[in-house]
């Protein structure tokens, strides 16, 4: 993971100044919070962790009726939507639950053959898919180190042409480990979970190369041990098109054309009942939403959007910016994503929206340092210190990130493990995930770190109420107030110059009658 920021306080202090709201210097606790809007410091102390709490068991009670998760596609995230849309219309929102499709796979082979030992192989989302009858070659262990398969050094020195990779999940996403082995030659990818199960529902994004599956963690541990072995993997699918919805909720009052847009995505993994992924995010926006109310006092409109089929490819909030012309487009002043905010060993990184960490991605469009600014800001004024996290396309920032909407988020960590510099600094188990429940059976309400959910709920109600009032360090758009303030102004300004005017004709007129 990326180092601490250094220049986050000299930067959320600077961006504090120029929006009009200003951050305490030393709280005096983490509890206390800075100066600023007062819709902001009010809706940081009415958003409160027993508030989003009840969302979550709400969440938990859905899945547990409904086969154990609220995958898209299912009765559970049907019903999941049906509850966080019925609390918002209750509270005056305009909602909307516009439809979608996405693409399901339905699976036709899903094996590894690895010599003679026949192992469930899935492939992933968006995984290349293999010839009838598979690809064959002897299977290479890659070493299980910290990062897996996550550089290219991982398979140098190692003869991998025309065969078959087997890494360890971790350390990076699936696509970056099929794109280095695919680089050495590979002619196909299995990805062993490292937690009990097996590894399937998940996507390994755009632009893969070859084969891509996921088995399980035990079948992994018997594999790693017949490096040589000839290996056949057969995994071939066929898509078909299902409906699922999106839930879109919209303040009343507020600027139209300046939209601050916050989102998480509701749909969970069939593994689960995903109650920190997405759960926690989920909640917490829907307490959000409801404590600042439908029709708050404030300069830009506010639009709370929970995505549907995140989990299979961020096609809801994909299918979503696309839908809008780029006028609509244009209305979105920025975007806030907030996706796993109570990982039960938890970090706290924000989203590195100025690249100020060099890692992966480049920098979000212009308006994205400024948003990474005033979510650290926040947690390192209120006493938790945070560090960035890179715009890798593994949540729903993505679409709008492509379509120059400046974003930004905070995350607590999924499957990455803890290093020993965080567990000093955050507290938690050095070398343990993060969230060791990732996309399993156990993200239940015992999978959360409920001080995390708390602090991170404060900066997202901070930060949503702060940009409601002004975005104008964002893209120059002033607090309607002050535009108010200056058409007042102006038309004293013109008044009085008028009058001064016709008092000078007046004297003109006299003195030539004289």
């Amino acid at each position: 993971m990326s180092s601490p920021r250094t220049s986050v306080r000299a930067g959320a202090l600077l961006l504090a100044a120029c929006a009009g709201l200003a951050f305490s210097a030393v709280p005096a606790s983490a509890q206390q919070l800075p100066d600023g809007p007062a819709l902001a410091k009010n809706l940081a102390k009415k958003v409160t962790a027993s508030g989003i709490n009840r969302h979550l068991i709400a969440l938990q009670r859905i899945a547990d009726k409904n086969g154990g998760n609220r995958a898209a596609g299912t009765k559970g995230y049907d019903q999941s939507l049906d509850y966080v849309a019925g609390l918002l219309r209750g509270a005056g929102f305009e909602v909307s639950t516009p439809e979608f499709t996405y693409p399901v796979q339905i699976t036709d082979a899903a094996f590894a053959n690895v010599g003679g030992t026949k192992v469930d192989a899935f492939p992933m989302q968006l995984s290349p898919l293999t010839p009838v009858g598979g690809v064959s070659g002897a299977l290479v262990t890659i070493p299980q180190d910290a990062t897996p398969g996550c550089e290219a050094a991982d398979f140098a020195g190692i003869d991998v042409t025309g065969k078959v990779a087997l890494v360890r999940r971790g350390g990076c996403t699936f696509n970056q480990k099929q794109a280095n082995a695919a680089a050495a030659g590979a002619v196909a990818i299995l990805v062993a979970n490292n937690v009990d199960g097996p590894l399937q529902g998940v996507t390994v994004g755009e632009g893969a190369k070859i084969p891509t599956g996921g088995i399980s963690k035990a079948d992994g541990d018997t594999l790693f041990g017949k490096g040589g072995a000839a290996t056949t993997v057969d995994m071939r699918f066929h898509t078909e098109e299902k409906p699922s919805r999106n839930l879109i909720a919209e303040t009343k009052t507020g600027r139209k054309n300046n939209v601050v847009m916050v989102g998480s995505h509701l749909d969970g993994v069939d593994e689960g009942p995903g109650i920190n992924d997405n759960g926690s995010g989920s909640a917490a926006l829907l307490e959000t939403a409801l404590q600042l109310g439908a029709s708050p006092k404030v300069s830009n409109a506010v639009r709370f959007a929970w995505w549907g089929a995140e989990e299979l490819g961020l096609v809801g909030s994909t299918k979503y910016v696309q839908s809008l012309s780029f006028e609509q487009q244009l209305d979105i002043a920025l975007y806030l994503n907030f996706d796993m905010i109570a990982s039960p060993n938890a970090g706290y990184f924000v989203y590195d929206g100025d690249n100020s960490d060099a890692v992966g991605a480049g920098e979000g469009p212009y308006g994205s340092a400024q948003i990474e600014a005033a979510l650290a800001g926040f947690l390192n004024e209120t006493g938790t210190p945070t560090e960035g996290t890179d715009f890798d396309g593994r949540s729903d920032y993505g679409e709008f990130i492509a379509n120059g909407i400046p974003a930004g988020g905070i995350f607590t960590g999924a499957e990455g493990l803890k290093t020993a510099a965080q567990a000093e600094k955050w507290g938690g188990t050095a070398g343990v995930a993060f969230d060791k429940c990732y996309h399993s059976k156990c993200d239940n309400l015992g999978n959360l770190d409920r001080v995390a959910l708390d602090r991170n709920a404060d900066a997202i109600a901070w930060v949503t109420a702060s940009y409601a009032i002004s975005t104008e360090d964002i893209n120059g758009v002033p607090p309607k107030n002050n535009v108010q303030k200056a058409a007042k102004a102006a038309a004293r300004k013109a008044l009085i110059s008028g009058q001064a005017k016709k008092g000078k004709a007046a004297k003109v007129s006299h003195a030539a009658v004289r």
